[in-house]
């Protein structure tokens, strides 16, 4: 038995086309899953899926999540092809900074509603495929990317993204207790920092000219695998 066979098992990736999004849908398809990778822009989800189709099986839907309407078409667009979901990433997220005196309300409601909105939204429109799939022996998955900085003060002035990102942790363990007895585990990571689109200017302004190390250090630094148990660095 390979414990990282998912051969015939159905994944949906919120954000799938950039970032962690897209490496944990291609680890996904290599495993041997068939993945549905959704994006706000379609040219990029099509662009993913040029890029990942050589591992396996993957689809792009086009949905804007931060709208619950959305999250609920992504589902039922799914569903018209799967009697199953196997495994769900929430990982569609932003980030906004900006110094204290200045922080908008806009940068609130962007980040809190795709941040932690959002995966509510998916998970319970993805409810019904993920309790067809789960099983006793063998439940459905549901997966949350958290952050290092829901765990920690961050170091930078991001003072909605820590905190959507602290309230995903324990929704993830509130979640974790309510679908459990329904054979869905609910768990959360929480990466530190690395390369993505998302984090290119913070990591100019910190080290100009070195971000590749810059990333490689913090992210192998920031214990970054939590249980949605405790929420607790391994």
């Amino acid at each position: 038995m390979d414990l990282f066979d998912l051969t015939g098992k159905v994944a949906v990736v919120s954000g799938g086309s950039r970032g962690i999004g897209l490496m944990m849908a291609r680890g996904l398809l290599q495993a041997g899953a068939s993945v549905y990778i959704s994006s706000r822009k379609p040219e990029a989800g099509q662009a993913a899926v040029a890029e990942l189709s050589k591992y396996g099986v993957v689809l792009s839907v086009p949905a804007d999540l931060a709208r619950e309407e959305e999250c609920v078409r992504l589902a039922a667009e799914v569903g018209r092809f799967e009697e199953r979901v196997h495994i769900l990433v929430n990982n569609a997220g932003t980030n906004w900074g900006a110094p204290l005196e200045e922080f908008p309300a806009s940068g609130w409601d962007k980040v809190v509603d795709l941040n932690l909105k959002t995966p509510f939204y998916l998970t319970r429109a993805f409810l019904p495929l993920l309790e067809a799939a789960g099983t006793a022996d063998d439940p459905a998955r549901v997966i949350n990317v958290g952050s290092i900085d829901g765990l920690r003060v961050p170091e930078f002035q991001t003072y909605s993204y820590a905190a959507s990102k602290a309230g995903l942790h324990q929704l993830t363990r509130v979640l974790a207790r309510e679908l459990g007895p329904r054979h869905i585990t609910v768990n959360a990571v929480a990466p530190g920092p690395f390369e993505s689109k998302m984090m290119a200017a913070t990591l100019a302004a910190r080290h100009p000219g070195d971000e590749g190390d810059f990333a490689i250090q913090c992210t192998h630094g920031a214990r970054p695998l939590y249980s949605s148990a405790q929420i607790k660095p391994e």
